[in-house]
């Protein structure tokens, strides 16, 4: 080969390296996020999802790409979504239900998982131990369904005449064998008696809310569920029209006219999933990432909702409570 075109060539190479490079570098890592609601219900915990990623350094439409999907309830799409995520061979695939994390790690062993669940993240199979989850999983476990007791003896105090509880409880939820194990012997020791009363759909909780009215429920507890989350607006009016009082384990339903809720900062949790998901995107594997506990719960209270159904909220609740909404 002559020397000019050795140079020439040595040229022409000189000047496809960059090209390589800069395309290498402008590829945007993208994050499958599997909600089992719709946007609008979890439209809070999404902002502090994108904050944690922020705080990574991964701004969506920048330096990350994420592709939200929604169930809107419906969980028999939850692992069709999961199947699309590994399909496309996202980076890293969120999800703050239970549902969604089951249906996940089930499609890949691979691509890093973050979750937030409602149980113990070791008997969904998620993670082998808290400290070193091993596998490709890692996240927050907020353990709501130990909350159920507690919630249980709130209204107790809320409502010292009342003995019967009747207790939403979805049963395609991973979560609702935790709730039957947990409630009854928790009612029994309250001095309650507890209607377990499944809800699956709408049509369920306007059959739930009859069957309160004949058995004369004086309480009413909603577990942590997204299908309750995503039927919230419904239980909150039904419930004020029914003049039952009614424990949710969110704020987001008081916030939105609920009575009380006693349970996780579910948006700081989703803010750790961003944080996390961000550090596997910069080259932490999930193994070395622990499995987070909740370290806050709040007590809220809304009394404009307690005044529309008559009711008193007793001053030791309200002197323990984290907010009061007026």
């Amino acid at each position: 080969m002559r020397r000019r075109d050795l140079i020439a060539l040595a040229g022409t190479a000189a000047l496809a390296r960059p090209t390589d490079a800069a395309s290498q570098q402008a590829r945007v890592p993208v994050v499958g996020y599997i909600s089992a609601a719709s946007r609008a219900e979890v439209q809070r915990h999404l902002v502090a999802f994108e904050r944690g990623l922020a705080r990574m350094g991964f701004v969506d439409g920048k330096t990350v790409r994420i592709e939200y999907r929604f169930a809107e309830a419906r969980f028999e799409l939850i692992p069709t979504i999961a199947d699309e995520f590994v399909r496309r061979h996202v980076d890293v695939i969120c999800t703050a239900n239970n549902a969604g994390a089951v249906a996940a790690k089930a499609a890949t062993s691979e691509i890093p998982i973050v979750f937030v669940v409602g149980v113990d993240p070791i008997g969904l199979g998620l993670v082998s131990e808290f400290n070193r989850p091993e596998g490709n999983a890692t996240g927050a476990a907020v353990l709501a369904s130990e909350l159920e007791p507690k919630r249980l003896e709130l209204l107790r105090e809320l409502v010292p005449e009342g003995t019967l509880v009747a207790a939403l409880v979805n049963p395609e939820n991973p979560n609702a064998r935790d709730h039957r194990a947990r409630l009854p012997p928790a009612a029994v020791a309250l001095g309650l008696h507890l209607d377990v009363i499944p809800v699956r759909n709408a049509a369920d909780i306007d059959a739930a809310f009859e069957a309160m009215a004949r058995q004369g429920a004086g309480a009413m507890l909603a577990t942590i569920d997204p299908f309750l989350l995503f039927q919230r607006r419904k239980l909150i009016d039904l419930a004020r029209r029914s003049r039952i009082r009614a424990m949710y384990p969110l704020r987001d339903f008081v916030d939105d006219g609920g009575l009380i809720s006693y349970g996780n900062d579910l948006a700081d949790a989703t803010q750790q999933m961003g944080i996390y998901a961000g550090r596997i995107l910069r080259g932490v594997k999930p193994a070395s990432l622990p499995v987070q506990q909740p370290t806050k719960f709040e007590l809220v209270v809304n009394i404009g909702a307690a005044k529309a159904i008559g009711a008193t909220i007793p001053p030791a609740i309200l002197a323990r409570a984290d907010e009061v909404i007026e």
